[in-house]
């Protein structure tokens, strides 16, 4: 007889830890995230937090550090050295002709504005992360408007080193 059962992780588990992987490719120390975009429980394409090709990475030479202010008032760092994991994951769908309309993607946080924007815009119906990102409100809104989908698998803000 047995003394555990093997619980098979479901499409979502299975997805987010794959995505956990792509995050390992990241050259941004500051929020090494990744995504994938599936469609049929088939992988389409993934991204990583990272610059453009040919720009030099934040583990190369340090981050481009820009004061962002919240709404609140809240004084953030943030690096615009690099490019979002969804950012990176859309291109690379644009760069290679994959269509993402009706697809879902997995991510680390909730994505930001602009994330949510070209989210929207590529026809990406659901959207799947493991936590809630400080500033998603907006994205949140957005994506209830335009009907995609958002699961944030636990209810913590991810948070990361000089945030």
């Amino acid at each position: 007889m047995k003394e555990t059962e093997y619980i098979r992780p479901t499409w979502d588990e299975y997805f987010l830890k794959l995505m956990d992987e792509v995050s390992k490719r990241a050259t941004c120390d500051r929020g090494r995230s990744g995504c994938l975009i599936v469609k049929d429980k088939r992988i389409l394409c993934t991204g990583y937090v990272g610059s453009p090709a040919g720009i030099p990475h934040c583990d190369e030479v340090g981050h481009l550090m820009k004061q962002v202010i919240d709404e609140d008032g809240t004084i953030r760092q943030h690096c615009v050295r690099t490019i979002h994991a969804e950012q990176n994951a859309i291109c690379q769908a644009a760069r290679y002709g994959t269509p993402l309309d009706g697809t879902t993607l997995y991510c680390r946080m909730e994505p930001c504005r602009t994330c949510a924007m070209l989210i929207i815009s590529v026809g990406i119906k659901k959207v799947v992360s493991e936590k809630r990102y400080h500033a998603a409100q907006e994205t949140r809104e957005m994506f209830s408007a335009a009907g995609v989908e958002l699961v944030v698998v636990e209810d913590a803000t991810q948070s990361y080193d000089n945030q």
